[in-house]
């Protein structure tokens, strides 16, 4: 066989068995974190590292600066209109 056939079929192979491996440990974790889950082994201070960026509310990036719609509403003295989601 060519030289350069071999080497990218031993490349392709190393490929896919590191995608193979990295695959098969997120499995591994994720199997643990759920049975550690249900064992009620999670640890509370793993959501406080998490923080949720600001979305922006228009097209063009800028963000809501107005009361919100419940606000609006109970100084009309309305009920605030809930949507389904």
């Amino acid at each position: 066989m060519h030289p350069e056939i071999l080497r990218e079929l031993t490349a392709q192979r190393g490929r896919d068995m590191r995608a193979w491996a990295r695959q098969a440990s997120l499995a591994r974790m994720a199997s643990r974190a759920r049975r550690a889950g249900r064992r009620g082994h999670g640890r509370p201070d793993e959501a406080d590292g998490f923080v949720v960026p600001a979305i922006p509310d228009y097209i063009d990036g800028s963000f809501r600066t107005g009361p919100a719609d419940d606000q609006v509403a109970a100084v009309a003295g309305q009920a605030p209109v809930r949507h389904a989601a």
